[in-house]
């Protein structure tokens, strides 16, 4: 009986859940949404960290 009562308890945490994330599915976690890719220069490849300009003089993408 208990773990039927268990197994009910976790179908509907599950049920929850995907009702969840049909509804709001911009509010995943960090982790789980997709990266953006790392911003490179345009003219030389070189990946840009921070909002500073490359050293070949081309300007954050």
């Amino acid at each position: 009986m208990l773990f039927k009562i268990i197994l009910v308890f976790l179908l509907a945490m599950v049920l929850i859940a995907l009702i969840g994330r049909a509804l709001f599915p911009g509010a995943l976690p960090r982790v789980m949404q997709k990266r953006q890719k790392a911003a490179r220069c345009r003219k030389c490849g070189r990946y840009l960290i921070g909002t500073t300009t490359c050293d070949c003089g081309d300007k954050r993408k």
